[in-house]
């Protein structure tokens, strides 16, 4: 297949989160397979589902990609898994890196283990406010725009959301909506271990 357009939600509660997002940005942007567009502001945004937990970062992230969508999603996992993620634990709990694909051009599919779009997306302020950062007038395949998502958010007289995380913050991590380069230096031991299990993977290769 062509070079598609995707957009990712990123996200991190535990450690140093900016940096741990920037790097994910990178190692992504290691793989012949992609070429990282743009990365949003990072936002402070209060946990949902569990909230004994730290406050997490969380951002947007547009992208060309030669990869199908399942392929993509392999590919986010093991950028995750490279930078500690695990699966243990409770649903909603804390972690050190969650990249999810969003939306993925105009496709919409419904598999064992990946929906496109994200099937929460509609209802996370967290992962809808920096999408439009990044692509604004985005058409949400079956939701309608980016701003039109955003707008059926509930919204209380307090002024929390009901749906998706209470009172989104900008961060002072990071700027706004920026080329990869902006979003601060990485570590080159995980790169070079990215790069020698993509090898050995043959991750981003022929598929």
């Amino acid at each position: 297949m062509g070079w598609e357009i995707a957009y990712l939600g990123v996200g991190a509660n535990l450690g140093d989160r900016a940096a741990t997002i920037a790097q994910a940005v990178q190692l992504l942007g290691e793989s012949p397979d992609v070429e990282v567009l743009a990365v949003s502001e990072l936002r402070e945004t209060d946990p949902v589902g569990l909230e004994d937990q730290p406050r997490f970062l969380n951002g947007a992230v547009a992208l060309r990609t030669s990869l199908a969508p399942r392929e993509l999603l392999d590919l986010l996992l093991e950028v995750e898994r490279l930078l500690g993620r695990t699966r243990e634990g409770p649903r909603f709990g804390p972690r050190t890196i969650d990249l999810d694909l969003l939306v993925y051009e105009d496709i919409e599919l419904d598999e064992p283990g990946l929906t496109v779009p994200h099937p929460r997306l509609h209802e996370r302020r967290f992962a809808l406010e920096p999408l439009a950062e990044v692509a604004p007038g985005l058409a949400i395949p079956g939701r309608g725009s980016v701003e039109q998502a955003l707008a059926g958010l509930v919204v209380s007289a307090e002024g929390t959301v009901e749906t998706g995380r209470a009172k989104t913050e900008a961060g002072t991590d990071a700027g706004s909506a920026r080329s990869p380069s902006a979003t601060g230096a990485t570590e080159d031991t995980a790169s070079r271990r990215f790069a020698a299990e993509r090898a050995d993977r043959n991750l981003g290769g022929d598929h």
